[in-house]
């Protein structure tokens, strides 16, 4: 299994107790969804290794603690601290019609109600204060927030999301 056919679940943050237990940070807003699990990947040495979970259970919020079978002590834990994990994409729970997760857009048309199609979604970078589709229209990129209220639609049979930019927005970029 590759990264691609994965979802990033969360961080290796610390160990827990002397008995080999791990924490994992979780990017998730629903940290209760990932108690059942019965396996995780472990990126290792550049590879997505299976390790499974005997006991699992949320400390604070988006805290996972986990004992994964095999792990006994708190050295062999030590060397999973900082390792980052996944989850097959087939374990994401459907989703209504309006909303996506970042990865199923990529590579969907963006239709804008004034400028028509306006380029292809490249990436979504959710690394600043507020996400942005990362359009691409021939060597230009456009970067538009990923605002409610700028998606009017979102096709997902045809590829393709329907917004209402704020006038000016697109021509900064094609200018």
């Amino acid at each position: 299994m590759t990264k691609d056919e994965c979802f990033f679940l969360g961080k290796i943050v610390g160990k827990f107790s002397f008995k080999g237990e791990v924490l994992i940070k979780l990017d998730t807003d629903v940290p209760e969804m990932y108690l059942e699990m019965e396996s995780v990947l472990i990126e290792y040495n550049e590879n997505l290794v299976p390790f499974f979970i005997e006991r699992s259970s949320l400390q604070k919020s988006t805290l996972l603690r986990v004992k994964f079978e095999d792990i006994e002590t708190e050295e062999d834990a030590e060397d999973l601290v900082g390792a980052l994990t996944y989850l097959p994409l087939t374990m994401l729970p459907e989703l209504e019609d309006d909303q996506f997760y970042f990865h199923e857009i990529i590579g969907f048309d963006v239709i804008d109600a004034t400028h028509g199609n306006i380029g292809k979604i490249a990436s979504i970078n959710d690394s600043t204060a507020q996400a942005l589709f990362e359009i691409q229209k021939g060597e230009k990129q456009i970067l538009i927030p990923m605002n409610d209220e700028f998606i009017d639609k979102i096709d997902k049979d045809n590829k393709t999301i329907y917004l209402t930019t704020p006038e000016g927005l697109v021509e900064l970029y094609l200018g």
